[in-house]
């Protein structure tokens, strides 16, 4: 696996290359191509700086993966960038939201069986996650309405919550069915995205989701709230839930 310090840049080199592809089959806008390449540096900057923390010489097999979803992300961002002014291909982004979607299932896999679990990688698969979530809700809102933006805003509205309220930075228990609900979110996205079924399955499906993400969240902040005397106010990470789950 490639050193640490390298693995951001040749990230962000396949995301490049990556972009170049897409324009080819699906013409970009510049606020496209201003959109994928801000999240390929940022997102990889983001990463750097958490490497640089981490003591290791590797980059690690199962960061190797999540480092693949998100340049997969980062091409997914720039076509819903450019379809907010200009015609894309749909299949396009349907199937590179789609691998993004199947990859999240390997890169849990590939970490247990390497033993490379790390609070940084499941971080990081964590934040892939939360903007796939955002950026297919945004593609999706214009035909099922702005409220679709509330499954992508959740988690952001969380972390918002986090710095304001001091308890509700401290950490979760794990739980796997966060895990379960971001995934069906996604496929709930996907579906939506497609425009293949009726409007009304499309917009149950979606409707679905965002029911089981609020359920999903609400549970956690009362978990926080009725455990906030054991835990020391004003101390936490302020990642809330870092076991590899959408939080």
């Amino acid at each position: 696996m490639p050193k640490v310090h390298f693995a951001p840049l040749s990230s962000i080199a396949a995301g490049l290359l990556g972009l170049f592809a897409v324009d080819r089959v699906s013409p970009l806008s510049a606020a496209g191509w201003a959109a994928g390449l801000l999240y390929l540096v940022v997102s990889n900057g983001l990463l750097a700086r958490g490497l640089h923390r981490r003591v290791s010489s590797t980059f690690g097999w199962a960061n190797g993966v999540t480092a693949g979803r998100s340049t997969l992300v980062g091409l997914v961002t720039a076509l819903v960038a450019t379809s907010i002014g200009s015609a894309v291909s749909v299949p396009l982004v349907i199937v590179l939201g789609s691998i993004a979607l199947i990859l999240d299932a390997v890169d849990g896999w590939v970490a247990r069986r390497t033993r490379s679990e790390s609070e940084l990688g499941a971080r990081f698969d964590m934040e892939v996650d939360a903007f796939l979530l955002l950026v297919l809700s945004v593609f999706v809102a214009p035909s099922l309405g702005w409220w679709v933006l509330a499954i992508g805003l959740l988690r952001y509205a969380f972390v918002v919550a986090g710095w304001l309220v001091p308890w509700m930075r401290s950490t979760l228990p794990p739980r796997y069915w966060r895990k379960v609900v971001t995934a069906v979110a996604g496929i709930a996205l996907i579906i939506a995205a497609s425009g293949l079924p009726p409007l009304a399955v499309r917009v149950t499906v979606t409707v679905i989701a965002l029911a089981l993400l609020v359920e999903s969240f609400g549970r956690d902040v009362l978990w926080l709230a009725t455990h906030r005397p054991a835990t020391r106010i004003g101390v936490g990470t302020g990642r809330g839930r870092t076991n590899g789950e959408m939080r």
